[in-house]
């Protein structure tokens, strides 16, 4: 199930969200001393990751992670790994654990092999931030891709490769178990496009296959869906 969360416009959006997180990871660094947070690439969630480095917490016990990566990208600055970077290296987030999934010189087979060692013991998840496109995909859980089906199994490995036609690269992604395994759960989704997708997978009819956004928003845990109009 879903929690949807309407703000009044970009800025407060991801302000709240970056207080949210915090917190939730705050009560777990206070619960276990340590937390795991998993986070998305690409340039929305940007601002949020602005935010997030600013909040005051022991951050060296906080390990974060990539919810996805693109494989050997034709321009190196596609990776999200560099753009979470850019962001959580500095202010009070700089002392925070941030693991990449793979180099992007990386072969596919090489880049999962690493990922998987590196990244399994951190699990489950505390803490994961997703985004969601037009086409309902999560992560790199893209409807087209030929792997969608075993993604999205209950056995499911942490970890897989996935290809898509929509998409140039290659991506390297966690999968509906883990996903929808983490504890807190955010989706972060701006303008009516994105909204009324959000609807149609949470509401309509149809399988997790054409929306693979659903193997969380019809998970055990509960989603808050954070969203705004604007930007």
């Amino acid at each position: 199930m879903s929690v949807l969360l309407d703000y009044p416009d970009f800025e407060t959006l991801m302000t709240g969200l970056a207080k949210i997180v915090a917190k939730q990871l705050k009560q777990c660094l206070a619960d276990k001393g340590r937390a795991v947070l998993a986070v998305p690439g690409g340039t929305t969630p940007a601002p949020f990751l602005e935010r997030l480095s600013l909040m005051e917490m022991d951050w060296q016990n906080v390990t974060v992670l990539l919810t996805d990566e693109r494989l050997q990208p034709t321009d190196p600055f596609r990776s999200n790994y560099r753009m979470v970077e850019h962001y959580l290296s500095q202010n009070a987030s700089s002392k925070a654990k941030l693991l990449p999934m793979g180099a992007v010189d990386q072969t596919p087979d090489d880049a999962l092999a690493s990922a998987t060692e590196r990244y399994t013991p951190h699990l489950p998840l505390d803490v994961v931030v997703l985004g969601m496109g037009a086409d309902m995909h999560t992560a790199s859980l893209f409807p087209d891709a030929a792997e969608l089906p075993a993604a999205l199994a209950p056995d499911a490995p942490p970890l897989m490769v996935m290809t898509s036609d929509s998409q140039p690269e290659q991506r390297l992604t966690m999968t509906a178990p883990v996903l929808a395994a983490a504890k807190n759960i955010h989706l972060l989704i701006t303008g009516p496009e994105k909204l009324a997708s959000y609807i149609e997978a949470e509401e309509g009819d149809g399988t997790t296959l054409q929306a693979p956004i659903r193997c969380v928003l019809h998970g055990v845990n509960t989603v808050l869906v954070h969203h705004t109009l604007g930007k």
